[in-house]
């Protein structure tokens, strides 16, 4: 039976590199990294500008290597969409950016998958609530506002419509 490792780590999307947390990971293993770093950046370029999770998996006396890309987290997928570097710090006060519903709907269709929501409109929430804990408005007005507009059931066509695609 060979012997799998398995690393975790969070990397830039298309920007890893043989330094810290890989290098020091993979380089006992005696597995190629420069050719893991690749394969990565390969993996994660679409994700540029976001963190992603990636779990690489060494077989230790074939060095062979595989790679699972994780998905970005929904934070990371609010500030691509937001065109922002970063959350406020204090989101009950300052605005760090503005997205629209369409991008907010986006977004909880990429999630889905990993979020505890039952449907679309559960997840829509949830996405519209990480806005709310980052300063980042929908369409110019306050997620509070978006979320009791979604309870009652004015975005409702909307969301069927993203869900039926």
């Amino acid at each position: 039976m060979a012997e799998k490792k398995v690393i975790e780590a969070l990397i830039n999307g298309g920007q890893a590199t043989a330094g810290p947390p890989l290098g020091p990971a993979l380089g006992p293993l005696g597995v190629n990294v420069l050719a893991v770093v690749n394969k990565i950046n390969e993996l994660t370029s679409s994700y540029a500008g976001m963190r992603v999770p990636v779990k690489i998996t060494v077989d230790v006396d074939t060095k062979e290597f595989e790679i699972e890309v994780g998905m970005p987290t929904t934070s990371a997928l609010i500030v691509k969409e937001a065109g922002i570097q970063k959350g406020s710090s204090t989101p009950n006060t300052e605005t760090a950016g503005n997205i629209s519903f369409e991008q907010v709907v986006k977004i909880a269709k990429i999630k889905m998958s990993g979020l505890l929501a039952r449907n679309l409109k559960s997840a829509v929430k949830e996405i519209v609530g990480t806005c709310l804990s980052m300063g980042v408005t929908i369409d110019q007005k306050n997620p509070k506002s978006v979320l009791k507009e979604i309870d009652e059931g004015k975005y409702d066509e909307l969301i069927e419509k993203a869900g039926e695609q």
